[in-house]
């Protein structure tokens, strides 16, 4: 299984070609892995593309050792650390790396999903890799995904159908025949479950300063230091202001602990219509529209409900 693709992929059912790559990798263990990953990033490097891989920590090391010293030449990612909040990964991996070489074809291989991701996360990732097709439509980009076939389940390999217009397995490449990126960004966009027990407050800009005490004296409760604590104040206090802004002119303040993480949400009346808000890198002289970004980069995961009665932004920190 060699993987060298950098050409065009097409638009859907469109059949309009686009510099824009985005293949999807089956792989069965290490070696189906490694020969289906270094072809690719060799090609790369001999056709003097920028490459990067952001890869979970155990397959970056594996992937390093079988580089040798090319791996020198490789932009290498902790996918786990940075990628830990899917919400980030677009932003802060992948078009950080393509912005960082204008004019230049870029090679990524991204892997955001990986066994052991909770039931939690999944459905923010499977957002992202469809998400990824609208980031860079009609850039110059490939981005390689691969998927653990003996490790993820049968509906991560469906999505992934879903969110590749390419496949790539031990038989060769194809079209997805399945790709539907639309679908995936939509399906997963559920009501989020219900905390069995929240401190709760109605926020609006009379009371922003107990809010962000609020969370403050929660936070410390919960046993996070202080840099942990403002983390979580201004990620607070910029989904609070876009609800006073932006949702209605108030929201609802929610906190709670669950499944080892310290849990705050917003709740408000209005309605998220850019399904990449909080994903496009910040430029230097942009003053507004930073808050969703900032709070990706702060949470360890967030979750987002939007529709007609309002939008619920949810944001998980790890507890300490």
């Amino acid at each position: 299984m060699v993987v060298t693709e950098t050409g065009t992929s097409t638009a859907g059912d469109r059949g309009i070609e686009e510099p824009f790559a985005h293949p999807a990798l089956f792989y069965r263990g290490e070696r189906e892995y490694l020969d289906g990953i270094v072809p690719f990033l060799e090609a790369g490097l001999a056709a003097g593309e920028p490459v990067a891989a952001a890869l979970p920590e155990q397959n970056l090391k594996a992937l390093r050792t079988a580089l040798g010293a090319a791996a020198g030449r490789v932009h290498l990612v902790d996918m786990t650390e940075a990628g830990r909040n899917p919400a980030r990964i677009i932003p802060g991996v992948l078009l950080a790396f393509a912005d960082a070489h204008p004019g230049a074809r870029v090679r990524i291989i991204g892997e955001p999903i990986w066994p052991g991701r909770s039931a939690a996360e999944y459905p923010a990732c499977a957002q992202h890799e469809a998400l990824i097709n609208l980031a860079f439509a009609g850039r110059a980009a490939t981005i390689l995904c691969p998927y653990d076939t003996d490790g993820l389940d049968d509906r991560v390999l469906d999505d992934a159908h879903a969110t590749h217009p390419v496949v790539i397995d031990a038989a060769g490449q194809r079209p997805s025949g399945r790709f539907d990126p639309g679908r995936i960004v939509t399906g997963y966009n559920l009501p989020l479950p219900e905390p069995a027990d929240a401190v709760r407050l109605a926020v609006d800009a009379t009371n922003l300063v107990e809010a962000r005490r609020l969370v403050t004296a929660h936070a410390r409760r919960a046993g996070f230091g202080e840099r942990r604590v403002a983390d979580l104040e201004l990620a607070a206090s910029e989904l609070a202001e876009n609800s006073i802004a932006h949702g209605g002119g108030s929201g609802v303040l929610r906190l709670w602990s669950a499944d080892g993480h310290l849990v705050c949400e917003i709740r408000d009346a209005g309605r998220l219509t850019d399904p990449l808000a909080g994903r496009r890198p910040a430029g230097p002289r942009q003053l507004h529209g930073r808050g969703l970004l900032l709070v990706n980069h702060i949470a360890d995961l967030v979750r987002v409900h939007t529709g007609p009665s309002g939008t619920t932004t949810r944001i998980h920190l790890r507890l300490p």
